[in-house]
């Protein structure tokens, strides 16, 4: 039996879990309010919160799973990528907690780690299989062979769909972050009301810069003629800003699907809670006879549950790091 302690800590959520034997136990998570008021995350902040937070976020989800740290086989902890100093924060401290046990160190792939949440709760998907996965910073298309090797068939170019949706939302006047509420207003919008182009990207790969700029000039040109235009039209607007990019991705992640000749298809990151891509993902699953694997919420943002699976999942094949391995902010995958 492995008992693993995972910590993440690559942005703005201060995250511990508790993994026994392959089941996640608990996941906690600190979230950092702070950066509301600036629009986006602020790294200073953002690891002076990290600094305050670690150490009773551990020592909680250690007393909740009635852990004593001896007891511990192996520390997990996000190494990359993300910003420098918040790294920072949760690789010492995992540093220095695996030193004083004598217990592995266990450094974790953050975009690699969303994809093994799947494999926290039944049903889990059997490989190989293909995962989109999206999130704030990162767009790729994956086939997993294993939990070691992953293959990127496509990803994006530019932003990532996470970073278009919050860049949306702020062209329209919404408080960050603004995909969350995108998907909101989206649900009482017409998703055909409006149209904005969509860039066009060889084989599997992405662009969502082209998208924002379409959206930029068509409210400036709407506003001239009525400057009420975005107020009276927000729920419409959302649902079609939303409708595109979800068509974007599913594009591709058909496309993806039909080359690799793969069913089993899944999603991850912090996108994939979003509910409009739910429902496409799973109307295709009807549509092609996919088998589909979404993450229950609490796994699809940075949280540390995440991390203490895939440590688990490396702890098998004995994947250690050392005390010498730094943070990675562009960790390559």
């Amino acid at each position: 039996m492995a008992v693993i302690l995972g910590i993440e800590s690559s942005c703005d959520e201060t995250s511990a879990s508790v993994c026994i034997n392959g089941k996640v136990i608990n996941n906690e998570i600190a979230n950092q309010t702070i950066h509301e008021q600036y629009g986006g995350v602020v790294p200073e902040l953002a690891s002076r919160e990290h600094q305050r937070n670690i150490v009773p976020v551990v020592q909680h989800v250690l007393d909740n799973a009635g852990i004593n740290a001896s007891e511990l086989d192996g520390i997990a902890y996000t190494r990359g990528p993300g910003l420098l100093g918040a790294l920072l924060i949760g690789s010492s401290f995992a540093k220095s907690m695996a030193a004083s046990l004598d217990i592995p160190l266990i450094p974790i792939h953050h975009m690699k780690a969303h994809v093994l949440a799947h494999f926290i709760d039944d049903p889990k998907p059997k490989y190989p299989f293909i995962c989109l996965t999206v999130s704030g910073g990162h767009t790729q298309i994956l086939r997993v062979n294993s939990p070691t090797e992953m293959i990127i068939l496509g990803q994006t170019k530019d932003d990532a769909v996470g970073e278009a949706f919050d860049k949306a939302a702020k062209l329209l006047g919404l408080p960050y972050p603004g995909g969350p509420m995108i998907d909101k207003l989206a649900k009482e919008g017409d998703p055909l009301k409006f149209e904005f182009a969509e860039s066009e990207m060889p084989e599997l790969d992405y662009s969502f810069s082209g998208i924002k700029t379409s959206i930029l000039y068509f409210l400036r040109k709407e506003m001239k003629l009525n400057e009420n235009f975005i107020r009276e039209n927000i729920n419409d607007l959302a649902a079609s800003i939303q409708h595109t990019l979800i068509s974007m991705l599913m594009n591709k992640l058909i496309k993806a699907a039909e080359m690799e000749d793969i069913k089993q298809i899944a999603i991850a990151g912090g996108v994939s809670a979003n509910s409009g891509l739910r429902n496409a993902l799973n109307n295709e699953a009807t549509n092609r006879s996919w088998e589909v694997f979404i993450p229950d919420f609490q796994y699809c943002t940075d949280n540390a549950g995440m991390i203490a699976i895939s440590g688990h999942l490396l702890y098998e094949k004995q994947a250690f790091g050392k005390l010498s391995d730094s943070p990675l902010p562009r960790m390559p995958f």
